[in-house]
């Protein structure tokens, strides 16, 4: 980033109920900063958690009572992201005299205000001043990271023949049921890639994977020249997705499908049942890009542009904390400059 020393932030909060979703996020972000990070893991408990995002924060986490994980010092940045997180966040601000610099990731609900910067997936309808909009979301491969992973020598996955295409399988969500037909579908479609275009699988699953779709694919990698993920450490994902010469995706996860679009590959993207108003909208973002192509259906090969939201996110932070700096350096004496409300 090029920021000088004394305009970057020299410490960053992240600060989060645990969520695997929001942490992965959070981390994305803060690795492109660049800053000495601490993760704080809030937990607050019923009545407290009814009232969020509004507030307040559980009186049990209180910055005065030990093991709080909002006890001072104040970082120069603090990362959030859900919903829970928001009364903490905003709290930080208050406590720090306005001198943290806020940034929440995804819709707070409950406006702008809620943090000096709010990042949003386009899909989300958010939108203000102090709003990044992107089209996919952060995530921890960039583009070194997918260089680097590309260029380790990893035998099983170096020797499978050409085309390589990584599968990537969510399963049952809030908005998505794989229900049999799904199942099937998915599974067809995989073998007669397989059968037409002499494709070879890297596939894998997550906890929320039906277990007969699972059973399903560890048989078709038994069945060909594939590879499938049990689960066991370590996990190759990464090295999938830096291999992959297409990817194909289940639409349960958009980021999943936002971490596929950073490779500049075709995304074949597979749709079980349901599904939700965002979602299609963010599928239809990336379809008029030529991003993404309906699975089951033939091999595309065309590449793009890799898409990172990442580093616009952490341009944007540096831009706007630095400028909230210099804001309050040359605030008089007893004017402090602006912070947001907190709880």
């Amino acid at each position: 980033m090029p920021f000088s020393p004394e305009k970057a932030p020299s410490s960053l909060w992240i600060l989060t109920d645990g969520k695997a979703g929001d942490v992965a996020q959070c981390r994305g972000v803060a690795e492109a900063l660049g800053a000495p990070v601490e993760e704080r893991h809030i937990a607050p408990r019923a009545p407290f958690t009814w009232l969020m995002p509004f507030g307040p924060i559980d009186l049990r986490e209180r910055e005065t009572r030990p093991g709080s994980p909002i006890a001072p010092p104040y970082p120069d940045i603090a990362i959030a992201s859900g919903r829970r997180a928001v009364p903490y966040l905003r709290r930080v601000k208050r406590l720090s005299g306005g001198k943290t610099f806020t940034v929440f990731l995804k819709d707070p609900r409950m406006g702008p205000d809620a943090a000096d910067l709010i990042w949003v997936p386009e899909h989300d309808k958010l939108r203000g001043r102090n709003v990044l909009v992107t089209p996919t979301s952060p995530h921890k491969f960039s583009a070194a990271t997918l260089a680097e992973l590309r260029s380790r020598q990893v035998a099983e996955i170096d020797g499978l023949p050409r085309p390589r295409v990584a599968v990537l399988v969510g399963g049952d969500s809030r908005h998505h049921r794989f229900s049999e037909d799904d199942q099937n579908r998915l599974l067809s479609g995989l073998r007669e890639l397989a059968h037409a275009a002499h494709v070879h699988f890297m596939i894998t699953a997550s906890r929320r994977t039906p277990a007969g779709l699972a059973y399903g694919l560890a048989g078709l990698a038994k069945s060909g020249n594939h590879l499938y993920w049990t689960g066991d450490a370590p996990n190759p994902y990464g090295l999938y997705l830096a291999k992959a010469d297409a990817i194909i995706a289940t639409a349960d996860s958009t980021n999943m499908i936002g971490e596929a679009t950073a490779t500049g590959k075709p995304v074949h993207v597979f749709e079980p049942s349901g599904g939700h108003d965002k979602i299609t909208r963010f599928l239809g973002t990336l379809r008029r890009m030529g991003v993404i192509h309906p699975f089951p259906g033939p091999l595309k090969t065309t590449t793009y542009e890799p898409i990172d939201a990442t580093p616009v996110i952490a341009q944007r932070i540096l831009s706007d904390f630095s400028a909230a700096r210099q804001t309050r350096n040359n605030a008089p004496m007893g004017q402090p400059g602006n912070a947001n409300a907190g709880t």
